[in-house]
């Protein structure tokens, strides 16, 4: 089975033989017919709202993602009879912001040594280090074929290297049998998971928490200790919280959000990567996607943290956060321990915490290895990067084994403490 590449308007004077692919590039998200990319997403085992066709969108109208920002669409589709078959967000990269999978050492490499690293191409979501689908797909073959045109292109377009970022693992078993080495990182995702008696299989039952109560009982006792002396502490600088969820988010909570949004940036001296504009088509075009948390003091608003949301997956997912006000703890009550009671009420079994971050373990957010797989064109740094990559992992290996050892759950068989309810 092949593939028969067409130019980018997606308009073929090919006939390709029965079983072959197609291959059209788009320079932009909108020009794939939304239904049928959604399409693919909803057939994946690990889809999330920001690989949906509107979030891409947004993204690109706003002017957010865009060649002028350094990201040049060229979404890599693959066709048959018709039908599409396979999809990915392909970007020519200049520069490496906004992925969260750090590979400035080896630009500055290349540049020691006379050579060009950008342009790049790049598989991933921009601005975005949240771990699922990248490889949109009917079935195993044409994912295959799909990562085969990846690097078809990266080729034609003497690009230095392709990365694909935060792959689920069909994707990163389809990039292994490719031949392109794989990179690991750690993120802090929290379970709703209650510890429960033994099971029938000899392992242990497990429950969602029932409230936050329940959720610090299966913590050892100083790690409970200290999130309600956090609690407190925002709770006695008379800080209360409100939330919105979807269209109840008004545009002036959306306003207040990007004020915080924009100044949590400004003050490490960068500019926001994400427009208001952004904001905007995100809140029209996915309304349901969206938990905002803002916390006021003296009836005024001082911070907010937005939350994303795949409810029929039951996953929440920790974005972005500001504040106007320093109040102690705040960060932690709004970006944890706020999403982290909202998903024990709704029901919602995972909150991932977003990228980095070892300090959320004290919080139940517990470590968890993500992947992304890369390839250089260059045979030299090739081989100098997959020995850097082996060195990588094996350090990876110690820290996970590290940080199993500080896990902030109570041992199994450890009686559970009884804690009074209703106290932050």
């Amino acid at each position: 089975m092949g593939v028969s590449a067409v130019p980018s308007s997606g308009e073929s004077s090919i006939a390709p033989e029965p079983n072959d692919y197609v291959i059209r590039v788009f320079d932009h998200p909108g020009n794939i017919p939304a239904a049928a990319w959604n399409a693919l997403l909803a057939h994946e085992a690990d889809p999330s709202p920001f690989m949906r066709h509107e979030y891409l969108c947004a993204l690109h109208d706003s002017g957010s993602a865009c060649a002028d920002t350094g990201w040049q669409p060229g979404f890599v589709t693959l066709w048959q009879a018709g039908a599409l078959q396979a999809a990915c967000p392909f970007y020519r990269k200049q520069h490496s912001y906004g992925e969260y999978v750090f590979d400035w050492s080896w630009a500055n490499a290349y540049e020691q040594h006379g050579l060009r690293y950008y342009p790049k191409g790049l598989v991933a979501v921009p601005f975005t280090p949240v771990p699922g689908a990248r490889l949109l797909a009917v079935d195993g073959a044409a994912r295959a074929a799909l990562v085969q045109a990846l690097l078809q292109r990266a080729r034609a377009e003497d690009l230095s290297s392709l990365h694909l970022l935060f792959l689920q693992e069909h994707d990163v078993a389809a990039c292994a049998d490719a031949g392109l080495m794989l990179r690991h990182t750690v993120q802090f995702h929290w379970h709703n998971h209650a510890p429960g008696n033994p099971a029938s299989d000899g392992g242990r039952a497990e429950t969602p928490f029932h409230d936050f109560d329940h959720f610090l009982g299966s913590l050892q006792q100083d790690k409970r200790k200290k999130i309600r002396q956090e609690r407190r502490k925002v709770a006695e600088a008379g800080v209360v919280f409100r939330h919105a969820q979807g269209a109840a988010i008004t545009p002036d909570d959306w306003d207040f959000f990007y004020r915080c949004y924009e100044r949590t940036y400004l003050e490490h001296g960068n500019a926001p990567y994400l427009s208001r504009d952004t904001f905007a088509r995100l809140a029209r075009t996915l309304p349901e996607h969206w938990l905002l948390f803002i916390a006021e003091r003296n009836g005024q608003p001082i911070a907010s943290s937005l939350i994303g949301l795949d409810a029929p997956h039951g996953v929440a997912y920790g974005r972005y956060w500001g504040a106007l006000e320093r109040v102690d703890c705040l960060h932690f009550e709004a970006c944890y321990y706020q999403p982290i009671q909202w998903c024990i009420a709704q029901g919602f079994r995972r909150f991932e915490g977003g990228a980095q971050g070892e300090h959320k373990m004290a919080r139940a957010l517990l470590p968890v290895r993500t992947t992304s797989a890369h390839w250089l064109a260059h045979p030299a740094f090739a081989d100098a990067v997959e020995r850097f990559l082996a060195r990588e992992g094996a350090g990876m290996d110690d820290y996970l084994r590290e940080l199993a050892q500080r896990n902030p759950l109570k041992a199994p068989g450890e009686t559970p403490m009884s804690l009074p309810h209703n106290r932050p």
